[in-house]
């Protein structure tokens, strides 16, 4: 079932025979088909969640949203706003856009016209960013967003899944990914010591993660137990793949390899301590593109690596250079210029660059990332409460965030809970920083089936409450030998109110 080792030399000797660049054929074709993966995960959550975010009885309605946009902008509200929903705001035409991209996925997993799809998927991704406000802004919705329009150009022209045949991947846009992969890595390090936070800089920053990120799993608990020590080593090895490992993505190919294998380990860390949606899938999906074909005949099937190594390659389009070369110009300028703005002050950067990459802001063609740039060092938790009359509360239980401290953390991704996630975030500011809050209050209030459809429990089954309220506490993980909250994955202490007793008029 494997291939052999003579095997295996002879596909690698005759793809290095060729002119054309065939050394990442096999790249290229499990990156396509782990990509349509991802696409299906992200759609298929973002399925069971739209109508409660974005729906016209959701908590941010796109419909909404897009009847605010001034229409003295005229046409250029289609180039600040990218959206197919400008042409259809219903929520039947919102689950239009999942399903259609979750059927889309499968075409892309199956092989099926991949460049029309991934310019489908593309558009459909692009369309429910657009509008999708607090909701969909996360680092993992651009990225998948930026690595989905980069694949259009990677992928091969043919229409149906066949033996070999097609032409090398374009060195270009392989080069771009790599870029792509480069600075969500290398940007990574930078945010941390850039944001000037003591705790990287001391090496703590860890012994608070685990506890404080929005969404742990079971073993976050587990390692958070560990000593200080272990945490400091952790930060310690962690700059070093993060600030030196995507420089040795250009240079010879074992040290690219070397650089994919540490990077892909610190992903893989990262999403078996905490839940980050597909974040963690997607960088690993990209750091596969810095393995060669070589490489990946040692583990692949025998089978697989003839039907996609055939000899009979064609021969690149005439035309592929004359679009990858200005869209490589087009890309490395938009992201040098942000890469700039964002480490010095706008007024050392010409103003003509800057007005000219922001022409493309709305497309997300190339973004600057970099998550947790300031750690945060104490949890805290909304707890959200509705009464009847105003003396007796009842809590809203969410499906994934703590509330129940008795209740394990979860292991949800590549799911995302957009809404256990923006509670996270709400709970950082206040509720006047944050307007969601107040609207999703209110649909609590009015009772919306969608919105108390993404929660775990709602107490007032039969009819909305009267009143509702949010609380705040201070959530810490319970620690091995602590007697007193034996049982318990959390303690929680009393803060304060957060939001105060609300109703709607008329009650």
């Amino acid at each position: 079932m494997f291939p052999t080792i003579e095997h295996v030399q002879n596909v690698w000797q005759r793809m290095r025979g060729r002119r054309e660049q065939a050394s990442y054929r096999l790249t290229l074709w499990i990156f396509l088909r782990l990509l349509g993966g991802i696409y299906l995960a992200n759609f298929a959550s973002l399925s069971t969640q739209v109508m409660g975010l974005l729906g016209q009885k959701g908590i941010l309605p796109a419909a909404d949203y897009l009847e605010n946009i001034p229409e003295s902008l005229g046409a250029q509200r289609y180039w600040l706003v990218p959206t197919l929903t400008w042409f259809n705001r219903s929520d039947s035409f919102l689950r239009l856009l999942c399903g259609g991209g979750m059927v889309l996925a499968v075409l892309l997993i199956l092989d099926i016209l991949p460049i029309p799809v991934l310019i489908a998927l593309w558009m459909i991704e692009l369309s429910i960013i657009s509008v999708g406000q607090d909701f969909l802004s996360f680092q993992w919705d651009i990225l998948l967003l930026e690595t989905g329009f980069l694949a259009i150009f990677a992928a091969p022209g043919h229409l149906l899944p066949h033996r070999g045949g097609d032409a090398a991947p374009s060195r270009i846009v392989m080069l771009l990914l790599w870029w792509l992969v480069f600075r969500l890595m290398f940007l990574s390090g930078v945010v941390k010591l850039a944001s000037g936070d003591p705790n990287y800089w001391n090496l703590t920053a860890l012994t608070y993660h685990y506890e404080t990120q929005p969404l742990p799993t079971p073993l976050a608990w587990y390692v958070e137990q560990l000593p200080r020590d272990f945490h400091k080593l952790s930060v310690a090895l962690m700059f070093v793949i993060e600030l030196g490992l995507p420089w040795l993505i250009w240079l010879p190919r074992p040290l690219r390899v070397f650089a994919a294998l540490g990077l892909i380990g610190l992903q893989v860390l990262i999403l078996l301590t905490g839940n980050y949606a597909f974040f963690n899938l997607l960088a690993i999906v990209l750091c596969l593109t810095l393995l060669d074909d070589a490489m990946l005949c040692r583990v692949l099937p025998r089978e697989l690596v003839r039907f996609i190594a055939e000899d009979n390659v064609a021969a690149a389009p005439t035309w592929r250079g004359a679009i990858h070369l200005p869209l490589a110009a087009l890309l490395l300028l938009i992201s040098g210029i942000q890469i700039s703005a964002r480490f010095r002050p706008a007024s050392s950067i010409p103003r003509p660059l800057l007005s000219f990459a922001g022409q493309f802001d709305s497309f997300r063609l190339a973004n600057t990332y970099g998550l947790f740039a300031v750690m945060t060092t104490m949890r805290q938790e909304i707890i959200v409460e509705g009464s009847d009359d105003g003396q007796t509360w009842h809590e809203y239980e969410f499906r994934w965030k703590p509330d129940d401290v008795h209740r394990a953390p979860p292991v949800v991704a590549p799911h995302q809970p957009r809404l256990d996630w923006q509670m996270w975030f709400a709970a950082l500011g206040s509720a006047q920083n944050n307007p969601w809050f107040t609207r999703f209050l209110i649909r609590l209030l009015e009772g919306s089936p969608e919105v108390t459809g993404l929660l775990q429990t709602n107490p007032f089954p039969h009819q909305p409450p009267r009143y509702v309220r949010a609380q705040l506490y201070t959530y810490h993980f319970t620690h091995v030998g602590d007697s007193a909250t034996a049982g318990a994955w959390w303690r929680r202490e009393y803060q304060g109110l957060y939001f105060p007793s609300v109703s709607l008029r008329g009650q």
